[in-house]
């Protein structure tokens, strides 16, 4: 039975009733489920090896040695190398710039004081990476024997955007991933959930391919069901990493440190590079200094607006199962800390001194320089080809500045003039022409949208009009659009209609997550109907499938959905010639799939898959008229 989206979230419901009635038994079944794992492996190893010493046993006992039965001998050994071979997983190591302790000794000391604390292991590696992140990973040495390798990732951006005392609250959320003061179990299964998806790439990619039916069927059932069954647990271990931070930094600075992290990330993304980027129109190279601009960024604050804004977002934001890490205001409620009227100030105020300051001290200026020319190398080739496109974008502005003053433009040029004037020039050149676009057609939705944004922004109470008429038009940005109404009036201090405004956010998110189960499989007892599509549609689609010699037959029906009926989602099932000399059918099913979905273009989703192994689709798809598409033309 095929492990998709709506099996996993019935029994993540179920699994989540279990552990909070009888957690004694749910622990009690992930760490079988776990230890299944290992079990099914060593026994195939096992028998291998018991049949190589039985059947030696045999021929000494009976003083034959004939030529078949060495060669049985020598096949089952084979086999016991394949496994031993597979078993000896290779894990790359993790990416970033290597720290010395001699580099960093205030932070190195830092990382073995909290480990200390936590009873965490020791780390063989620091690396320092580009992201706006800190995480914990361990490298089994010998594959699936163990043997690991402590890694610890921190990312430079993050550490120049918090202050000392909340990196230490990170560093003990990390590290509590590993702690030996919490539960040995629930971090035991934190690193089995991590291990066996290393494992299930490292069999499939790391040149075990030979082997790799060995196992392929056993872990295609496995790792899905186990990560869905240690799920909660997962879920459960973030809680317990947040506990860890508080026993490091304490509960105020913990609580502090998750908001900051939610708010300035959203910065560092939205308005730092966006402004980094605007640089393009200008410049025809990259800045040079990026990273060190960066610093000056955070250390100088957010404005209270933007920072009022994200906190606003970032809790209306809700727990799903996508994600084990919980959501914000679910982590803050179970540190016992409710956030005060005000506390965007405390995430807008400058720093007196970064993390980045006080833990890298001297080398902080080395490793800025080396991230701001990596960066300016690694987008020197897509930055100048942004500056062509700015340019014949300045060209193509002044040409419709040009038309306009001569007549009225029309709808679409309109559109183009405001679009390019928001993006060359900013908001407030934008506002006038605007609201020309919407004068020429009132349910223009990008127009009333980013006009409300802009109005809002500028506290205008008058944006919020302007995006429930862009959401009228457009229900893809329904959420987005009701949280920044949500953050507007919480800033406002209009806290009833806020929380109107959140409730529809919640609403509509949990709508979204139905329809994202309900888009994410197949089953026969679903529901289907005819595409609907033209016949001019239908020839280009044809055409594209005829470049694939190994398709013989293709079907398209509409999946009739319940929830957002209008957006439709096309099922394309193809039947395709295997070739009899190919290691695995379902990597090149999924090659097939993913190159099908890449090129078509079809006026909605697209959920494609292969026929042969789903015949019973085939028999429903028939009945339906003129699903049949395409059909491969043998060459006479």
């Amino acid at each position: 039975m095929a492990f998709n989206q709506e099996r996993f979230e019935r029994l993540i419901q179920k699994l989540e009733i279990l552990a909070q009635e009888q957690p004694s038994i749910y622990r009690l079944h992930v760490g079988l489920l776990a230890v299944l794992g290992y079990a099914y492996i060593f026994l195939i190893l096992a028998v291998t090896v018991a049949l190589v010493a039985g059947i030696l046993l045999l021929m000494v006992n009976a003083q034959l040695f004939n030529v078949a039965g060495l060669k049985l001998v020598f096949f089952l050994l084979a086999i016991a190398f394949m496994l031993l071979r597979s078993l000896w997983v290779s894990f790359p190591a993790p990416t970033g710039l290597v720290l010395r302790r001699q580099d960093a000794p205030e932070l190195f000391a830092l990382v073995d004081e909290i480990a200390t604390q936590l009873n965490a292991p020791r780390f063989h590696h620091i690396l320092l990476t580009e992201e706006f992140n800190a995480s914990v990973s361990q490298r089994p040495r010998l594959g699936l024997f163990g043997w690991q390798q402590n890694y610890l990732k921190v990312g430079l951006p993050l550490m120049l955007a918090l202050p000392p005392e909340q990196f230490r609250a990170v560093l003990g959320h990390e590290l509590g991933h590993l702690s030996g003061n919490h539960s040995r179990f629930q971090g035991w299964i934190y690193r089995q959930r991590i291990a066996w998806y290393r494992i299930e790439y490292g069999l499939g990619h790391g040149g075990n391919e030979s082997s790799w039916f060995i196992f392929h069927r056993f872990l295609q059932w496995y790792i899905p069901f186990f990560d869905a069954y240690s799920f909660v647990l997962a879920r459960l271990n973030e809680y317990d990493a947040d506990r860890c931070a508080v026993e490091i930094a304490g509960r105020e600075n913990s609580a502090k440190t998750l908001m900051n992290v939610a708010v300035k990330a959203r910065f560092i993304e939205d308005i730092f590079w966006s402004k980094i980027y605007r640089q393009v129109q200008t410049e025809i190279e990259p800045p040079k200094t990026s990273y060190t601009v960066m610093q000056i960024a955070l250390a100088q604050g957010i404005s209270l607006k933007e920072a009022s804004t994200y906190l606003a977002e970032a809790l209306t934001e809700k727990t799903s199962n996508a994600d084990t890490h919980p959501c914000l205001t679910d982590r803050l409620k179970a540190l016992e800390y409710h956030p005060d009227v005000d506390e965007e100030l405390s995430v807008s105020v400058p720093m007196k001194i970064s993390a980045a300051q006080a833990y890298l001290g001297d080398s902080l200026e080395k490793f800025r320089d080396n991230f701001s020319q990596a960066w300016r190398e690694k987008i020197a080739t897509p930055w100048r080809q942004k500056y062509a496109e700015v340019q014949q974008s300045l060209t193509t502005l002044q040409k419709l500045n040009e038309q306009a003053q001569k007549h009225p433009l029309s709808l679409e040029d309109a559109a183009t003039r405001a679009l390019l004037t928001f993006e060359l020039e900013g908001e407030a050149a934008a506002v006038s022409l605007l609201r020309e676009v919407i004068k020429l057609d009132t349910h223009h939705a990008s127009a009333n949208y980013l006009l409300g944004q802009i109005l809002l922004r500028q506290k205008d109470a008058s944006g919020i009009e302007y995006i429930e008429n862009a959401i009228a038009q457009d229900p893809e940005i329904m959420l987005e659009g009701y949280q920044i109404i949500f953050a507007f009036l919480k800033q406002q201090e209009k806290h009833e209609q806020a929380k109107l405004y959140q409730e529809r956010a919640e609403q509509h998110y949990d709508l979204l997550l139905k329809g994202k189960q309900e888009r994410s499989s197949l089953r026969t007892t679903d529901e289907f109907q005819h595409h609907h599509l033209s016949n001019v549609e239908l020839n280009k689609l044809r055409q594209q499938l005829s470049r694939y010699p190994n398709i013989t037959t293709a079907y398209l029906v509409q999946k009739v959905v319940q929830y957002f009926p209008d957006k439709p989602l096309y099922v394309l099932a193809v039947m395709r010639k295997f070739s009899f000399w190919e290691d695995n059918r379902e990597v090149e099913n999924s090659k097939l799939v993913n190159s099908i979905v890449q090129e078509i273009e079809l006026p909605g989703a697209v959920f494609c898959f292969v026929l042969n192994s789903n015949l019973n689709f085939e028999k429903k798809f028939k009945q339906i008229p003129g699903t049949t598409i395409y059909q491969h033309k043998t060459k006479k």
